[in-house]
């Protein structure tokens, strides 16, 4: 693939056999918009194909590893080349938005997760709602001691976020209490649960996370690969993608309702301020 110029992150080699995707957007807590997105998967594309690679790590700038979406966004998927052949942006009523969150959520989310090499999510700060999208499809998640996790998106009258892996991730309950509450899981609890592989001190996060991807890609290329099919095979054969669908069509329920409800819009208003909130610090 050509190298393309990014501006909302970057692309490196920063260990011998392991690309790093970083998230650029500091001064917005890296909160994403459809061409941070559309980046993101042209990066993990263009690691695929790299035969040289074989582990792929996602991080970060700034405090905070992402806010979640960018509520400012305006842009839809006619803007972009499209990724997953998902079409009708512009569709009246709830098509068009739905088409849009098909491409750029659910459906670039569940490519990251299939992507045929290990990938690690290399987490500090806070992560909100639709940050979770980008480290729930990685395999494997590193976490700073002051990580924080949580998906407030039910103050929007709606189920969650668009990649509702939830109950793989934190169990039934715990699945439920953080959609219920919006409150935030430390990483201790998080690592308790099995949704992150190892915390450590802030300031070692980085080489923690080089270190162990370097480790990884010692391994034969191949046998990487089977090895993440065979577990990925053993989540869809628990249902996993049969439950996202239907999440996902749940959650395009609780977005034509919010407009039925308030005159267009497609959310429940006062739950913008619950997650501005957040999202601040």
């Amino acid at each position: 693939m050509p190298d393309p110029t990014y501006e909302r992150i970057r692309y490196d080699v920063p260990v011998e056999r392991v690309a790093r995707i970083t998230l650029a957007r500091a001064d917005k807590r890296n909160a994403q918009d459809y061409r941070m997105l559309h980046e993101i998967d042209h990066a993990f594309q263009r690691a695929t194909l790299d035969d040289d690679i074989r582990v792929i790590v996602l991080a970060a700038d700034g405090p905070h590893f992402s806010s979640g979406h960018d509520l400012a966004s305006t842009a839809t998927g006619a803007d972009f080349e499209p990724r997953v052949m998902t079409g009708g942006y512009a569709q009246p009523g709830q098509a068009g938005p739905m088409a849009n969150e098909e491409e750029f959520y659910l459906g670039m989310c569940w490519r990251w997760r299939n992507v045929p090499k290990p990938t690690i999510a290399q987490v500090q700060g806070k992560v909100i709602a639709g940050g979770l999208m980008l480290v729930w499809p990685c395999d494997l998640v590193i976490a700073s001691e002051d990580a924080t996790f949580a998906d407030p998106t039910v103050a929007l009258a709606v189920n969650g976020h668009e990649y509702h892996t939830h109950l793989w991730e934190l169990g039934a309950r715990k699945a439920k209490e953080m959609l219920f509450r919006g409150n935030s899981l430390t990483a201790r609890e998080c690592e308790s649960l099995g949704m992150i592989n190892h915390v450590v001190a802030r300031e070692d996060l980085e080489k923690f996370t080089l270190d162990m991807a370097s480790e990884i890609a010692q391994r034969p290329a191949f046998g990487l690969k089977l090895a993440k099919m065979s577990v990925n095979q053993g989540l869809e054969a628990q249902g996993q993608l049969n439950a996202l669908h239907t999440a996902f069509a749940l959650h395009q329920a609780g977005h034509a309702n919010a407009r039925a409800v308030f005159d267009g819009f497609p959310v429940d208003p006062s739950g913008i301020e619950v997650m501005r909130q957040l999202s601040k610090g």
